[in-house]
């Protein structure tokens, strides 16, 4: 009885581009977001009327380095 066995052969993945495009965007759409609320809703700038968000995020702010008082 023979065993055969098969050598792997290993190359280069194609990275399907068009298809990882949309999921790209909408990350950085959500990326660009949170950013916003984490580090510019607050006074003038502020889309929710009230501290609400901003005190949600305070120590967030403090961690990334925003300056908020």
């Amino acid at each position: 009885m023979s065993d055969t066995t098969f050598a792997p052969s290993y190359g280069p993945v194609a990275i399907p581009v068009r298809e990882l495009l949309p999921w790209a965007i909408l990350g950085g759409l959500l990326l660009m977001l949170a950013i916003y609320f984490v580090g510019a809703e607050e006074g003038a700038t502020s889309l929710i009327r009230g501290t609400y968000v901003h005190e949600f995020v305070h120590d967030g702010r403090h961690l990334l380095g925003f300056p908020c008082h």
